[in-house]
């Protein structure tokens, strides 16, 4: 068993020890028992100040107080420890039902107490009313637990409390405490995102020189940004983040170049699945985009758009209420943006398509061009297998002169050639298949060869 794992059950054991110690002193006083107190933030907590684990790390750099790690434990009790809160569960004698101040809801699948915000209110405040009030002061977006997306309450139902919403907490947390380790979060309808990666270096990536001078502009950001907000003073002038524009024909290596600078300043590249994210619905594309941003808040990701036309076109005249909606998620599209504090790429093939409001606030537009003759002619001599052995009629460079086509058109090209060469049972590159793979390639754009 790992250490991060041993400090961590450790801390949280503790933690559940001392929750269950105040909400028997709660229900002790609500239930008027002899000896008990009101004020159950009285019971303090085990000292775990100098552990090293994730949880305790946690408390100490962020100063939680006692109100704040009781909700923080609460929200984790579900998934650790359930039937710490089976005592709630109790049944009023009275109306024959739960007791309404302790909130809670079942489950479809868990049978236990989930806790909702009343649930919070009833164990911190009791009746009173203005430890109550500030209560739910945890739950507003300035707190530290929403601008780090570590917990939340789920949205009420139509006009219910909004303490009587669940009360949640994010599934990378949950495992940092739990596990002390960081995992990537999983595709799926909460975060339509994969994480995208290469093998490959900087010496791979044959750009102009213009190009690769404003892609440095985005590396500096990523490495120094921080350093020029905080420590020189900045972020009362400079927006948080940085977003750009990559604009160019398919090939020309947008999407390489963005994994390329997650790969070089060591953070994680998560390309956008637009597919899942745009809802003909009214307001359900803002939801699906705020649950990514709302993840991707504070983790120095990159966020990348591929055919951002999408989402980010020109806006369409108001002809009906369908268009001032749709108007309406571009707007908010660019105000998330803006106060994103990661890097957010898009890539177009054309830089008209972009709506202008969004250009004019981009940090950067980058264009990457078709490859001229000397470029495509490095491209296909690092395209190959060194296993690869080209027939004395296949000139390399004669085929870069001749034919105008991008980088991953050139890697189709050499991924078709290198199995039929395999499938012979050999090695070598023909002239012949070269020649029948460019011609595909042309006929898949609808170009004459």
């Amino acid at each position: 068993m790992s250490k991060e794992l041993t400090d961590n059950a450790c801390d949280l054991d503790l933690e559940m020890d001392w929750f269950a110690n105040v909400l028997n002193g709660r229900l002790n006083f609500y239930f008027d028992k002899p000896g008990s107190k009101e004020d159950v933030l009285s019971v303090f907590p085990n000292d775990i100040t100098r552990s090293d684990s994730f949880y305790a790390n946690f408390i100490r750099n962020n100063q939680l107080n006692h109100s704040e790690r009781l909700i923080l434990i609460l929200a984790m009790i579900p998934h650790i420890k359930p039937q710490l809160l089976d005592v709630l569960w109790v049944q009023n004698r009275t109306t024959s039902r739960g007791f309404t101040e302790f909130g809670g809801l079942k489950g479809i699948n868990h049978s236990g107490f989930i806790p909702t915000g009343e649930t919070a209110a009833f164990i911190l405040a009791g009746d009173n009313l203005e430890r109550r009030f500030e209560m739910t002061r945890i739950f507003e977006g300035d707190h530290i637990f929403a601008k780090q997306n570590v917990l939340s309450l789920a949205p009420p139902q139509s006009g219910e409390p909004m303490l009587s919403g669940a009360l949640q907490i994010s599934r990378e947390y949950l495992n940092w405490f739990v596990t002390g380790i960081e995992r990537k979060p999983n595709y799926n309808t909460d975060f339509p995102a994969r994480l995208i990666e290469t093998e490959l270096s900087w010496d791979h990536l044959v750009l102009p020189s213009y190009t690769l001078e404003q892609l440095e502009e985005i590396k500096h950001w990523i490495m120094h940004g921080n350093t020029l907000l905080k420590e020189w003073g900045m972020s009362r002038n400079l927006k948080p983040g940085y977003t750009t524009l990559f604009y160019g024909l398919p090939g020309t290596g947008k999407t390489f170049s963005a994994c390329l600078l997650g790969k070089h300043c060591g953070v994680d590249v998560y390309k956008i699945d637009l597919s899942m994210i745009i809802s003909k619905y009214i307001g359900e594309t803002e939801k699906n985009l705020s649950r990514i941003f709302d993840m991707a808040e504070n983790k120095n990701w990159i966020l990348f758009f591929d055919e951002a036309d999408a989402l980010f076109g020109k806006r369409s005249k108001v002809e009906d209420s369908h268009d001032r909606y749709a108007n309406q998620e571009i707007s908010y599209l660019l105000q998330r943006i803006e106060d994103f504090n990661g890097v957010v790429i898009l890539a177009s093939n054309l830089k008209n398509n972009i709506d202008a409001a969004f250009l004019r606030r981009f940090q950067s537009v980058i264009q990457f061009p078709m490859p001229k003759p000397a470029e495509r002619g490095r491209i296909w001599k690092n395209a190959f297998s060194d296993k690869a052995i080209l027939e004395k009629k296949v000139d390399l460079d004669k085929v870069a002169e001749q034919h105008e086509i991008s980088g991953g058109t050139i890697m189709n090209v050499v991924r078709t050639v290198s199995l039929k060469a395999i499938s012979r049972g050999d090695n070598k590159i023909l002239s012949a298949d070269m020649e029948e793979a460019i011609r595909r390639e042309f006929m898949k754009e609808g170009r004459t060869f």
